[in-house]
């Protein structure tokens, strides 16, 4: 089934996520100005922007690492202020630098992060089972994690951020140095995520990825500047392209600020 296809029959129900009038700031610098924004459950949303814009300053507060200054957040209907610990228990999170450890097998990998997540041994053991099959990895369960390929690492990486099957997984530039075959097959692995309901947070520097998403936002300086469909963002500013809408709003620079503001569903 073509990607497009797939993200239209894709079934999403309320928000997991709702963000209102978000602000970090640190001493008199603005991290995030004034986000307001919500995600579905079951939805795969891009959060991108040039680095400096406030992504990964808004992902810590929606991760429950970090308080904003001001304003409303709840992730997986937990407050941010006061439920942090409850957020971390209900999300996954994949980070841009290899989270896992190479000097431990596989097998060894998925048992010490199920553990931190609260599973039962039994249930480590058959998720494990049930991750790696779907890799085709199972006959890679004893090897140390180092004597595999930098593409199986990240799949597996992946599979650890959702062995506890969280409501939300946050993914921080996922495919990063990874040959263009492993993207695709990275993104197929997000597609079936997303299918079991599990709502997608990605960030990412690689244009025509964004273009797998379901909506888009777009920060510039700590604002969302932009928030839409990756085909109506293309209509709006008139693209052919994700990387152009991409462009054409970086160019604009500080001018953009505030456009995407109410943004909540859209």
């Amino acid at each position: 089934m073509k990607r497009k296809n797939r993200l239209r029959d894709m079934e999403i129900s309320g928000p997991v996520i709702e963000v209102e009038n978000l602000v970090k700031r640190f001493g008199q610098f603005i991290a995030n100005d004034h986000l307001t924004f919500s995600v579905n459950k079951g939805e795969i949303f891009g959060f991108l922007g040039a680095n400096g814009a406030g992504k990964t300053t808004a992902i810590r507060i929606l991760c429950g690492l970090s308080a904003p200054t001001s304003g409303k957040a709840r992730v997986a209907g937990y407050d941010v202020y006061s439920q942090p610990e409850k957020i971390k228990k209900n999300i996954g999170y994949m980070s841009q630098k290899f989270s896992l450890y190479n000097d431990l097998t596989v097998w060894e990998n998925f048992r010490f992060y199920g553990g931190i997540y609260g599973l039962s041994a039994r249930m480590i053991r058959e998720r494990t089972e049930e991750l790696l099959g779907r890799l085709g990895l199972l006959s890679e369960k004893n090897s140390i994690l180092n004597d595999i390929p930098l593409g199986w690492k990240q799949k597996l990486a992946f599979s650890v951020a959702i062995i506890h099957r969280p409501s939300i997984v946050f993914l921080d530039e996922p495919t990063g140095g990874v040959d263009p075959v492993t993207r695709r097959q990275f993104w197929e692995m997000i597609y079936e995520t997303a299918e079991q309901g599990i709502t997608v947070f990605v960030t990412t520097h690689y244009m025509d990825e964004a273009e797998y998403c379901q909506r888009v936002s777009i920060m510039v300086d700590g604002s969302i500047v932009a928030l839409d469909t990756p085909a109506m963002l293309k209509d709006k500013y008139k693209a052919s392209s994700m990387e152009e809408v991409f462009l054409k709003i970086a160019r604009k620079g500080r001018g953009t600020r505030g456009e995407g503001r109410g943004g909540r569903g859209a």
